[in-house]
């Protein structure tokens, strides 16, 4: 499987491409500013987008949908939208076929109640629900309660040696393991929900103490 990383502009956003090398076959997770830039990466190494994902629907990961769409002739999907080609619901759990690989939707609301992130093979693109080093934004109450369920019951379960993939460039690298999340996540390493809405609480005193930027 290929994995291509963009900086697609906007506040540190990426967009990526991910391909079945045997078939061809490819899907793009969040275009956002620079959907031509995927889309000619895409068709210079005969590659076949099938379908795009938005992580959530918030503006700086949507605006690009229209362009890509036009230029692929492919809906952008969004979590309870249906695939059109293939008649699948993005829904969590669902399945996608991607030449020989599978494509898994995991429904992670937190951030936005629409989050989903896409785990393929050993890899996972976690949209705003999980950077390198830190989670996504929310409130201080069932936003936040919903998050912690998230990362605990969908993210954490997966294999330590599993890629993450985020959706901005706001962490300590540009991407990162399961595993090395949950050594090194200051979020991550929370004994409990408290614990964990304390520190968003107190985010900006932490990372002062720490040293973090």
């Amino acid at each position: 499987m290929l994995i291509k990383q963009f900086v697609t502009g906007g506040d540190r956003n990426f967009g990526y491409l991910a391909a079945d090398e045997v078939s061809g076959k490819a899907l793009v997770v969040d275009p956002s500013f620079s959907p031509e830039m995927i889309v000619d990466y895409a068709r210079g190494k005969g590659y076949e987008i099938v379908y795009i994902f938005v992580t959530h629907d918030h503006i700086d990961h949507t605006n690009g949908n229209h362009v890509i769409g036009r230029l692929t002739g492919k809906q952008p999907l969004f979590f309870r939208t249906m695939d059109p080609t293939t008649e699948i619901r993005v829904e969590d759990g669902a399945q996608f076929p991607l030449g020989s690989l599978g494509v898994t939707i995991l429904h992670t609301p937190g951030h936005t109640e629409d989050s989903i992130c896409i785990h393929i093979e050993d890899a996972v693109f976690t949209g705003d629900t999980l950077f390198v080093g830190k989670v996504g934004g929310t409130g201080f109450g069932p936003g936040a309660r919903a998050e912690y369920a998230s990362l605990h019951k969908k993210l954490l379960v997966l294999p330590d040696s599993t890629r993450v993939f985020p959706g901005h460039d706001y962490g300590t690298a540009a991407q990162s393991t399961i595993g090395r999340e949950r050594r090194t996540n200051p979020f991550l390493l929370q004994p409990d929900f408290e614990a964990f809405v304390h520190l968003k609480q107190n985010w900006l005193i932490y990372k002062k103490e720490h040293g973090i930027a």
